[in-house]
């Protein structure tokens, strides 16, 4: 079953940020309200402390600027606990220049609720969840645990979704990027492209 417009479930969790420049960080609690009238991206991955999940949240954090510049909120999301978030940052170079929130989902409400949780391993899957403003799932995909994503086609991924919301009689072809042409679709373009 897709989750294509499932809206997300009331959920309350911890979070680990670090400010760009705060000498330390703190402890925020993020609750549904603070994805809505946004939108956001749900970056789950297996767990901290491991190989994959760092290269993958240092991508977002090299890009984490562009996202802020489109009104697009990152949340790393882990089983693991808060403190142990906090833990990685501090020891890890790669995981010490995330400045996003990253969430603790330690009793696995949100990867149950996303369906990413892995009940035998207690940890999520690779999931990519972008969340419109109405706090409803626009896009996502779910990744084999030995392979890691790109934040580049995940950043245009939000640019398409964000340009179709707001021109909806367009839509967005292929390897679009911002500026470039789009499709309305019309009976005149079948069997043309």
């Amino acid at each position: 079953m897709s989750l294509i417009n499932k809206e997300i479930a009331d959920f309350s969790a911890q979070a680990f940020i670090k400010a760009a420049g705060a000498e330390k960080g703190k402890f925020k609690t993020i609750t549904k309200a603070d994805l809505l009238d946004k939108w956001s991206v749900l970056f789950f991955y297996p767990a901290d402390f491991t190989f994959i999940c760092p290269t993958e949240l240092e991508d977002l954090a090299n890009l984490y600027e562009k996202f802020q510049n489109i009104g697009c909120e990152i949340y790393s999301v882990s089983c693991d606990t808060h403190f142990v978030h906090k833990a990685w940052h501090e020891n890890s170079t790669k995981v010490g220049r995330i400045t996003y929130p990253m969430l603790a989902d330690p009793t696995a409400a949100l990867a149950r609720d996303l369906d990413v949780y892995i009940e035998a391993d207690g940890m999520a899957e690779r999931g990519t969840f972008i969340i419109n403003p109405k706090g409803r799932v626009a896009a996502y995909e779910v990744n084999a645990g030995n392979v890691g994503r790109n934040a580049d086609e995940l950043l245009r991924k939000v640019e398409a979704l964000q340009f179709v919301a707001k021109h909806g009689d367009e839509v967005c072809p292929a390897k679009w990027q911002p500026g470039d042409e789009t499709l309305k679709p019309s009976i005149d373009l079948v069997g043309l492209l």
